[in-house]
């Protein structure tokens, strides 16, 4: 009963972790800002890092099945 929301909430994660790296990774690779108005390696790095975050929790939630 409670895997269903675990496979979501993990779903989810990876999608939107994976989504965020490849972009950042895109921008960074073109070099396009990431964010407007903020260093490019700030910006890059903190992107990368909310992606690993989110990266980890997806493995986090599908681990807990």
């Amino acid at each position: 009963m409670e895997s269903g929301p675990a496979i979501f909430a993990g779903l989810v994660f990876a999608l939107f972790g994976g989504a965020l790296l490849v972009w950042t990774g895109i921008r960074v690779r073109h070099r396009e800002p990431v964010s407007q108005g903020v260093s490019p390696v700030a910006s890059a790095a903190l992107a990368g890092a909310a992606a690993v975050v989110a990266l980890g929790l997806a493995a986090y939630c599908l681990t807990r099945l």
